[in-house]
Parts: structure tokens; sequence; C-alpha cells
């Protein structure tokens, strides 16, 4: 019979075995830290990209906050314009009251037998000092004062006699009056005229 000596065989498969994982472990190593390496470049070239949209957002952050204080100082003036045109207007439209009171004020006023020494109006308050022929007079126009829609709480304050010749009396008198700020009259068509 043959013999056949199998050990060295053996050995030296055992040997190529080891060789081998020690290739394939090896192999692996190198693959595992490349794959590391990459994954690392990878990473630190994300991180890069995100500190550079970082900065980027700053910088448009701190522009975009010097649009913002623009804008808030726009708005403050506008407001500021608003306020000044608000005060032209509402002077404008006093102005053009006062033209309306004085004039409603002539149309009730008792022609030829009163006069008015003084005319105050603040606010809607109105004060007015004058002079009658008579009580009649005082008493007809504060009825006219009455009728005007605008006017309100008409008040006769004081009434007095006062000389003026001898045997002459005329009678001073006082009266307050509260008031609506006046509409101008609707204007009329050109075309009609």
């Amino acid at each position: 019979m043959i013999r056949i000596n199998l050990l060295p065989f053996r050995a030296a498969r055992k040997k190529e075995n080891i060789r081998r994982q020690i290739s394939i472990f090896s192999l692996s190593v190198f693959l595992l830290a490349i794959a590391l390496f990459y994954y690392n470049s990878v990473l630190a070239n994300q991180v890069t990209e995100l500190e550079e949209s970082v900065d980027n957002a700053r910088v448009e952050l701190t522009r975009l906050q010097a649009k913002v204080k623009e804008a808030k100082a726009l708005e403050n003036k506008l407001k500021i314009l608003k306020q000044k045109r608000k005060v032209i207007e509402d002077l404008d439209a006093s102005r053009e009251d006062a033209v309306r009171l004085l004039d409603k004020m002539t149309e009730v006023l008792v022609p030829g037998r009163m006069w008015l020494s003084s005319f105050s109006a603040s606010g809607t308050s109105v004060q007015l000092n004058g002079t009658a022929m008579d009580n009649k007079t005082v008493a007809d126009f504060i009825t006219k004062l009455q009728e005007v829609e605008q006017f309100s709480d008409v008040n006769l304050v004081v009434t007095s006699s006062q000389e003026y010749k001898p045997g002459v009396n005329f009678k001073s008198f006082s009266i307050n009056f509260n008031r609506t700020m006046m509409k101008p009259p609707p204007e009329k068509d050109k075309a009609q005229n």
C-alpha cells in the first residue's frame, strides 16, 4: 500500500489560510481606512459648505438689518409727514370753519338793533359780548342762535342796562354756546350758472 504523508500539505494549507486571513484582514483594514478617509473628506466638505453658507447668511442678515433700519426710518418719516399733513388739513378746515362761523353770525344778527363788541371761539365753545337796543332784540338774537343746527346749549350769561346818553339805555349782554364744525356748503354745478 502506498503511504501519503498529508501532514506537510496540511501545514502548508494552514499557513496559506493564515496568509489569506491576514491578507483579507489587511485589505479590509486598508479599504476601511480608505472609506473612512473618503467619508471624512465628504464631511469636511459639507462642514466647509455649511460654514460658507452661515457666513453668507450672516452677511445677508447684516445687509437686511440695514435695510430694515432704513425702512423703519422711512416709516417714521412717513408717519411724521402724515401727522403734518393732518395738521395742515385741520388748520385749513378750521380756517374755513372760522369764516363760515362768522358768516353764520352775520346771518343771525338783528341788523341795526344790535352790535357785537367781542367774539371768541375756542374749540367748540363760543362766547359773545355785545350791545342791543332792548331786551326783545337780545331775545330775538338768542332765538335765532338756537335755530342754527350747528349751535347748541345757547345760554344768556348776563344782561345789564347801560346808559348811552341821558334817557337812552342800551342792553349789554354776554352769551355762551357750543358749536360743531361747520361743513362747507355743497358747490353748485358750474353748468347751471
